[in-house]
């Protein structure tokens, strides 16, 4: 039997946060400024990108920037 070994090579601060940046974008419920609630749409890196009323309307503006919506709690 073959004796495989991973080898694990440690990112830089900067390409780990840029994992995902073409291919995924983040939700998570947030308040506006006004106090009222929405739902915050954030780049892999975390830079807000846009606000949508519902979870449904923050997949679909995802979805049609060609990214991949994933839920941040």
């Amino acid at each position: 039997m073959e004796n495989s070994q991973t080898t694990f090579t440690r990112l830089a601060d900067e390409a780990f946060l840029s994992l995902g940046a073409e291919q995924v974008a983040y939700v998570k419920a947030i308040n506006l400024p006004d106090g009222a609630h929405a739902i915050g749409i954030f780049s892999a890196d975390g830079k807000p990108m846009a606000a949508a009323p519902s979870i449904e309307v923050a997949q679909a503006l995802i979805r049609q920037h060609d990214l991949e919506p994933a839920l941040v709690h």
